[in-house]
């Protein structure tokens, strides 16, 4: 498996506690989507900045000054009054290193609300559109609910698909197989 695909967020019991607060007061606003698509752009922003990511786990800056500069990057990426409120919060009680539990936790709570399951699959090559669906309807055959899919990467796995739901994992890949088979060839 990627190194992607086996570093999800940890969800710890304050990551889960602020991801509860903020679920239960976007519920009662009606911003539970806007809610998730400014954590999808703070998630994208994660990915694709390793300044903001080590400003997030850094213990050099105090809470002012990471709630300040959270605050501004909240504006900048055009995130709602709620979410720069929470951000705030969780600046100011030296929380922002568990922010991607609770973006995690905040995901997991949603899905739990719509009625969802989470799945990840991780491939060998991109899927299509088509593959994509398929797998998705397969997996809500299996489970009996709808299921919000992630789909990765990971050439290292030669072929095949590794698919994670809940805490059940289906490995299919070619990796996986020529390494089982590797370690009968040396009991031999």
């Amino acid at each position: 498996m990627s190194s992607d695909a086996s570093h999800a967020p940890i969800i710890s019991g304050v990551a889960q506690r602020y991801a509860e607060a903020l679920f239960d007061l976007a519920l009662e606003e009606g911003a539970l989507e806007r809610v998730e698509m400014d954590f999808a752009a703070l998630t994208s922003l994660s990915a694709s900045s390793a300044d903001y990511r080590a400003f997030l786990t850094s213990p050099v800056y105090d809470a002012d000054d990471k709630a300040r500069a959270i605050g501004a990057v909240a504006e900048k990426a055009g995130l709602s009054d709620l979410t720069r409120n929470f951000l705030g919060v969780v600046a100011a009680n030296r929380r922002l290193f568990a922010l991607d539990g609770v973006i995690a936790g905040y995901a997991r709570r949603l899905a739990d609300h719509r009625g969802e399951v989470g799945a990840e699959a991780v491939s060998a090559a991109p899927l299509s559109d088509d593959q994509k669906k398929r797998l998705r309807g397969e997996i809500e055959q299996i489970v009996g609910k709808a299921v919000n899919l992630s789909v990765k990467v990971d050439p290292t796995l030669l072929g095949g698909l590794v698919v994670k739901v809940g805490s059940k994992m289906i490995d299919s890949s070619l990796k996986t197989k020529l390494n089982r088979l590797k370690s009968v060839m040396k009991e031999a």
